[in-house]
């Protein structure tokens, strides 16, 4: 898993409540176990038409925002099914972090488990937040994950909570997998005494 300490970048706006895991990637797109791929289809009923092509309007199809990082959306973002695949598409498709006023507990728990920073912050400075997202390709923010602060393009700052181990574990690209391996000296030091107080095993 990637490292996330900070990143500057455009942030696209989504203002819907209620995103659904199946908004973010629809059920069809359910059946691989890799996770990489996704992206294209991130948001797949909302950015194409049922012949496949783009919808101008949508904004993860303008130009502006074709490589935003970061997405600055509505209340209770992520709910729905407990699909992984949720966040496996927003990184693939380059979101590295997620800014809401609240998120679904599994999806938020998933986020830091696939490199992705979930941050929640009051509806009013989300809504400072997303008038930036709109200024569009020029106006670029940066999330300080070491600080704990989300700064627009025009240099107001939040700061915002998170939990540390989990700051610890972004901080240092660790997923759970990363995490046993830290450990890898111990287990090898239990494992060997294990097996000479019982050889038989």
């Amino acid at each position: 898993m990637d490292k996330f300490t900070t990143i500057t970048g455009v942030a696209a706006p989504m203002p819907l409540v209620n995103v659904d895991t199946d908004m973010i990637i629809p059920k069809q797109f359910l059946k691989t176990i890799k996770r990489t791929g996704l992206g294209v289809n991130l948001f797949d009923e909302m950015r194409y038409d049922q012949q496949g092509n783009e919808i101008p309007d949508f904004v993860l199809n303008q130009p502006a925002y074709r490589e935003a990082q970061i997405l600055v959306a509505g209340d209770n973002f992520g709910c729905g099914s407990s699909r992984e695949h949720a966040p496996w598409a927003l990184l693939d498709f380059g979101i590295r972090c997620v800014i809401a006023p609240s998120f679904a507990d599994i999806f938020f728990n998933n986020c830091f488990k696939n490199g992705i920073l979930p941050i929640v912050l009051p509806q009013d400075q989300v809504d400072v937040l997303m008038a930036d997202a709109k200024k569009g390709a020029n106006a670029r923010m940066t999330v300080d994950l070491e600080a704990q602060t989300v700064t627009t393009s025009d240099g107001q700052s939040f700061g915002f909570e998170v939990d540390p181990f989990k700051k610890h574990c972004l901080l240092n690209g660790l997923d759970d997998i990363g995490l046993t391996l830290e450990q890898v000296s111990a287990i090898d030091a239990f494992e060997a005494k294990a097996s000479a107080q019982r050889p038989w095993v």
